[in-house]
């Protein structure tokens, strides 16, 4: 079984920065698996933010293409989210996620980030 521990989040005036970091308790990467950060405002669904597969190919969502970006580092077993020029939009519990496959999908427990000033 597969933990994953967030950490990084936060309160951050509009424009700031902020980096998240996913902790996995063993190696997670593989060829076919893929590495996400996903979010949910409240009152609305979780959504995809960032996703990196084992192959090295990323994808953001619209709303936050050319500010976040993400990073994962095997020998650490991390994926980091680096988050700039944030909006209060972007106010919401960040997770985590893992999956190689249907029966292998993990998830951390979330860690809020606040865009406030």
């Amino acid at each position: 079984q597969v933990q994953l521990v967030e950490s990084g989040g936060g309160l951050v005036q509009p424009g700031g920065s902020l980096r998240l970091s996913c902790k996995a308790s063993q190696n997670v990467f593989r060829s076919y698996a893929t590495m996400a950060w996903y979010r949910q405002a409240p009152g609305k669904q979780r959504e995809l933010v960032a996703i990196r597969t084992g192959g090295g190919t990323t994808n953001y969502a619209d709303s936050v293409k050319d500010r976040f970006s993400i990073f994962t580092d095997n020998a650490k077993n991390t994926i980091d989210l680096q988050m700039n020029s944030l909006k209060p939009e972007d106010t919401a519990v960040y997770y985590c996620n893992v999956r190689w496959d249907i029966a292998n999908d993990y998830w951390g427990q979330g860690t809020q980030v606040t865009v406030s000033s």
